[in-house]
């Protein structure tokens, strides 16, 4: 049987990586989509009070506690209807993490803003992984469709935050936290995933989606003891 250890670190890994982004109006972006040339597209968009701007820290998941991931997407800011990117600002409280999630439908890159931050990317089977660490004006690679992860290391800026900035080459790049996805299949083929087809093995409870963070390592958690 798999351990128990091994599974409630599972279970503690496996909140969000990124909210769910709520379509403001999705009637409107399919208006936007079918706009014959951009000027329709502009005068559309003022026509209807739409704006051009965009504040990240306006927004309700805007939070370094533990962090957050806040998304400038088709679906929270239909002005970037039909460019094809999403702009994303990445908060991490100290020793806040991002856990391991992939993009269905972008690629990413991440530029570090401040703090030092850990990064993690495996392509795919037979790949080695690539592990980067991030420090102000540094950025990495997250190709479309591999696992990738972060956290704030915090013991090494006197745990203190980090910021992150992350463009993704669509609209509607799509994420999909990879615990998150593992607790939907039937438990018996978990159990033979992890090669204990034994009865009796399941995985503890999966947290919900949340605002995109998680608090990370008890490594960096005892680094920072009484500091944050």
């Amino acid at each position: 049987m798999f351990p128990k250890l091994a599974i409630a670190s599972l279970g503690i890994l496996a909140t969000s990586i990124q909210c769910i982004d709520v379509t403001i109006n999705s009637i409107l972006d399919g208006e936007i989509k079918v706009a014959s040339t951009q000027l329709d597209k502009m005068n559309f968009l003022l026509n209807n009070n739409l704006t051009w701007f965009f504040d990240f820290t306006t927004q309700p998941h805007y939070t370094y506690t533990p962090g957050a991931v806040v998304n400038a997407d088709a679906a929270t800011f239909p002005a970037s209807t039909s460019y094809g990117m999403t702009m994303a600002l990445i908060n991490l409280g100290p020793c806040g993490m991002l856990p391991p999630h992939y993009h269905p439908r972008g690629t990413n890159f991440v530029v570090a803003v401040e703090g030092v931050t850990q990064t993690w990317m495996i392509e795919e089977n037979g790949a080695k992984v690539v592990n980067q660490t991030l420090r102000p004006w540094q950025m990495t690679i997250f190709p479309r469709g591999s696992i990738h992860s972060m956290q704030n290391l915090g013991n090494n800026q006197g745990c203190t935050k980090a910021t992150l900035v992350s463009v993704l080459n669509s609209e509607d790049a799509g994420t999909q936290n990879i615990l998150n996805g593992l607790a939907q299949l039937p438990p018996d083929i978990i159990a033979a995933a992890f090669g204990s087809p034994a009865a009796g093995f399941n995985l503890p409870p999966i947290p919900e989606v949340g605002t995109g963070s998680i608090i990370g390592s008890a490594a960096c958690l005892a680094a920072c003891r009484g500091k944050m």
